[in-house]
């Protein structure tokens, strides 16, 4: 058995992560019987080093939760893990797009304030920079997404 410190240095992570992922439930542990301390079984290693894998891989921790209880009940888990890897990479080009769209503004309106001089705010005004700035922002980001 490993306590909360032991599990972590070997699987090179933090006590904190691995009381965190047992209060989650991804971490199976017993209390010692006379100081209440967590106890690991040595299997929990691997299950650790599993979700620290899945997590680098961009994994949510309830999609590793699922992962882990399909492959606990017998069921194979590697359908499920290929097509959530799927819908991530399309949400991640999704969000690289969208911050592409933003950079490329972004540069145009420096460039465009590069010529212009400091205003004051005068009441009316709060930064001209930003107020003439001439590309028209999308709706779509005005209204919560997520380049707000």
């Amino acid at each position: 058995m490993l306590t909360v410190t032991a599990l972590a240095r070997r699987c090179d992570t933090t006590p904190h992560t691995v009381r965190y992922y047992s209060r989650m439930g991804l971490l199976r542990s017993q209390r010692h019987p006379q100081n209440q301390y967590r106890l690991y079984p040595f299997t929990e290693v691997s299950r650790l080093n599993f979700i620290r894998q899945a997590k680098y891989l961009g994994y949510t921790l309830n999609e590793i939760r699922q992962i882990l209880q399909d492959a606990e009940n017998g069921e194979s888990p590697c359908p499920q893990v290929r097509e959530i890897l799927q819908r991530h990479i399309k949400e991640n080009r999704a969000r690289l797009d969208e911050l592409l769209t933003l950079q490329n503004r972004m540069e145009q309106a420096l460039q465009q304030w590069s010529q212009m001089q400091d205003g004051v705010p005068n009441g009316h005004s709060v930064c001209h920079l930003i107020e003439t700035f001439t590309d028209e922002p999308d709706q779509e980001q005005d209204d919560g997404g997520l380049l707000r």
